[in-house]
């Protein structure tokens, strides 16, 4: 199934998509009450099929967390390169699928407009897939994870390059490079629906396209991470839990799946950092399409610089 968000009418409601159209399920219903293994309602008795081209797209359910790996080598090897110039992939890299914790309440949905952050003037797109957690579980095996995985749906992972870049100099994890805003839609498609494409290696081969305003930048397999999604599931699960509705985003894509990668492969800001007026458009096979166009964003509330260390003691 593929499930969605949607606005319509001024009136927020969720149901399944078929046939380039909504069948809406009854009014109060909640994908993340679907995902936490409710049962899904009969959809069509609850109101009319809606045209998808006639309804708001919005993120299909409201994250209790989001983590957000990077698991696909040959992004790590160009993003570092522009960066910091250095070449190569970090040894650790290889160790465990790193992530960092994102911000749940920067979801966007598939259409809407994505303001410059505050203070960027080098917002770049991330093309990724990101994994819904149905059911809880702790220090989970792969082979355990992979019943815990509900569904896959496309998530752009929006960053900001030049706040990323500085603040990260001081030794944690992004902050504001990533917290503007993150993508997910344009449905959630549950996990079954995705099983003709595993190969038999255990990943999900499923083609990935980046493109600016019309044209292609970026191509790449989903096949091609480093570990598939049930390794994911399972080190997050390590020590802690997963719970319902828990985004897990597969990290971006090689060969264009971002523009800091050509930046770091081309020597140069080629192609340009976003601005104001380009449309970001990624396709995942068997998944969908989101489309976003980049608008102003506000100048940052200023906020002044560390005072010296103070020397007083008790």
């Amino acid at each position: 199934m593929r499930l969605a968000t949607y606005l319509h009418q001024g009136r927020r409601r969720c149901g399944r998509v078929e046939d380039g159209r909504i069948l809406p399920f009854p009014e109060g219903t909640e994908l993340l009450g679907i995902v936490a293994g409710g049962p899904v309602p009969a959809a069509g008795p609850a109101g009319a099929a809606v045209p998808l081209d006639e309804v708001r797209l919005l993120p299909p359910i409201e994250p209790p967390s989001v983590r957000d790996f990077v698991a696909f080598e040959e992004h790590v090897e160009g993003v570092r390169r522009s960066v910091d110039g250095r070449s190569g992939v970090p040894d650790a890299w290889y160790d465990a699928p790193t992530f960092y914790f994102s911000n749940p309440h920067a979801m966007v949905g598939a259409r809407d407009d994505v303001p410059v952050p505050p203070g960027s003037a080098a917002l770049d797109f991330e093309l990724e897939v990101a994994a819904v957690i149905g059911r809880e579980g702790a220090d989970l095996s792969p082979e355990e994870a992979r019943g815990h995985i509900f569904g896959y749906t496309i998530f752009n992972d929006w960053s900001a390059r030049d706040l990323q870049s500085r603040e990260m100099r001081v030794g944690l994890g992004p902050c504001k490079g990533k917290d503007a805003a993150t993508t997910l839609g344009p449905w959630l498609v549950t996990a079954d629906e995705l099983e003709p494409y595993r190969d038999t290696a255990g990943f999900l081969r499923l083609a990935l396209t980046a493109e600016l305003n019309g044209e292609v930048v970026g191509r790449d397999l989903l096949s091609n991470m480093g570990w598939p999604f049930e390794d994911l599931v399972a080190y997050a699960s390590r020590g802690t839990r997963v719970r319902p509705g828990d985004v897990l985003g597969s990290g971006t894509c090689g060969n264009g799946g971002c523009l800091a990668e050509l930046w770091g492969r081309n020597g140069s800001q080629d192609p340009p950092p976003l601005k104001p007026g380009d449309t970001v458009t990624l396709t995942v096979e068997g998944i969908g399409t989101v489309s976003n166009t980049i608008v102003p964003g506000t100048a940052p509330v200023p906020v002044g610089r560390a005072r010296e260390r103070p020397r007083d003691r008790p």
